[in-house]
């Protein structure tokens, strides 16, 4: 299923990628041939490197510097999944190529060509784009933010319906918050065999909690302006 409803502003590439570095709690990492996996070893600097906590006796530690110096040495690639159990759940996949470094015990990587693969496609994203934006000031609370709603609101996500369009809601059989960011909420509008995906705006961009905790409540406000409720379909072969 395509989107049916108008898409409203959202955060820019670079932006998106800064957020699925910044929150993002592994990493694959390719080198000299081989396919690592890291579970919480990654810190995030300033300007988007990433610092690897490595064992010394790793193959990656000699790959890194044993490579010709500043050629690209590695390929890490990130995984941005929906916090939210849903159909399809990886809403972003970021590569970074680079080269690392040794920085006392541990390995610092340095960007330098980066890709965002959205449902949309792939974007390329400048190094230094990349290097000057920032995360989402909404992005490391949005597990949790999410979560909360879809377990402990299940009434608001669908008063929140009423703002979707009549037909991106013909045959649902679920609807679930899938994603938020400073700009708006995006739904994941589910059938049988099809999903797509709704995103709501706010009036003003949330640049923190407090601010999306009104945002929400404007969105909600104007909902329960709309006398048209979620009305769930069966699809043919639904039981």
């Amino acid at each position: 299923m395509g989107d049916t409803q108008d898409w409203a502003a959202g955060p820019g590439a670079a932006e998106r990628a800064r957020s699925v570095v910044a929150t993002a709690w592994s990493c694959a990492v390719t080198a000299d041939g081989a396919r690592e996996e890291y579970v919480g070893a990654h810190t995030v600097t300033g300007d988007g490197g990433v610092l690897l906590d490595v064992p010394e006796d790793s193959a990656l530690f000699a790959a890194a510097l044993c490579a010709p110096r500043g050629e690209p040495t590695a390929v890490l690639e990130f995984a941005d999944a929906a916090p939210v159990p849903v159909r399809r759940r990886i809403r972003a996949r970021l590569w970074l190529t680079g080269v690392f470094s040794q920085r006392g015990a541990r390995l610092m990587f340095q960007p330098t060509r980066v890709v965002l693969r959205l449902p949309s496609g792939a974007v390329l994203i400048e190094p230094d784009e990349y290097a000057a934006a920032r995360p989402d000031p909404l992005a490391t609370a949005e597990a949790q933010l999410l979560t909360h709603l879809a377990d402990s609101h299940p009434d608001a996500v669908e008063r929140l319906t009423r703002l979707v369009r009549p037909e991106s809601l013909h045959a649902v059989t679920r609807v679930a918050p899938l994603a938020v960011d400073r700009h708006g909420l995006t739904l994941r509008i589910e059938r049988t065999r099809a999903h797509g995906d709704v995103r709501l705006a706010f009036h003003t961009p949330a640049d923190d909690v407090s601010q999306l905790t009104e945002r929400m409540h404007a969105l909600l406000t104007q909902a329960a302006a709309c006398p048209r409720a979620l009305q769930r379909h069966r699809a043919d072969g639904d039981r």
